[in-house]
């Protein structure tokens, strides 16, 4: 009994290989010049944004997709502008690259229930409606982040070299050179919360609400 176990389970494992090696694949979907850009993406993933300078919108939905669309005051800037996206079972690495210097704007649809890594240099990146753990940074410009529940952030780190913090979720308001803010217990508990969040900007303001 104990050889037929040990077979069945061998089998199994054999049967099962092909899944899970499918489910692990990593894999690239791109679009280019300018198009609308959408891909499947499950709730509850990890999604990485390496962003070029430009206004950058990203909000939440109820969709299990990455949606992506590009505009600009003329169309024609558009015609080198790629969006790729690199998944591994719930992992993402998003990318936008080209367009115009001025006036690009990129608004970005996620799963409502994202945690969220992004970097970007200089410009406008502003969230909305993404529930899960934020790890945040503006070179130079300006960051808003809208949190539905601030209670369920902790630790919340947030910081600026030169400029603005505003964090109305927190009651926190502060201007000038190397501002920052620090809680590692959530709002009204002693215990760290659901979600992490991080945030810097170089220079600029951070608008947390």
């Amino acid at each position: 009994m104990r050889v037929k176990s040990k077979t069945s389970l061998a089998c199994a494992i054999l049967l099962l290989a092909p899944v899970l090696a499918a489910a692990q694949e990593t894999k690239t979907i791109s679009e280019s010049g300018g198009k609308p850009f959408a891909a499947d993406f499950p709730s509850g993933g990890r999604i990485r944004m390496n962003l070029r300078s430009s206004g950058v919108t990203v909000t939440g939905s109820d969709e299990n997709k990455i949606l992506v669309r590009v505009s600009s005051r003329d169309s024609d800037d558009l015609s080198d502008v790629r969006i790729s996206l690199k998944t591994n079972g719930d992992r993402g690495d998003l990318t936008v690259t080209g367009g115009p210097s001025n006036n690009f704007q990129i608004d970005i649809q996620i799963p409502r229930r994202s945690d969220l890594y992004a970097r970007m240099f200089a410009g406008e990146l502003d969230i909305r409606g993404v529930e899960g753990n934020k790890d945040l940074e503006v070179h130079f410009g300006q960051m808003d982040v809208t949190l539905e529940h601030p209670g369920d952030y902790a630790p919340v780190r947030l910081s600026v070299n030169s400029g603005d913090l505003e964090a109305a979720a927190f009651d926190v308001s502060k201007g000038g050179l190397f501002r920052s803010f620090e809680m590692d217990s959530a709002l009204h508990t002693n215990s760290p919360g659901k979600y992490s969040l991080y945030a810097h900007v170089g220079a600029g303001e951070i608008d947390i609400n």
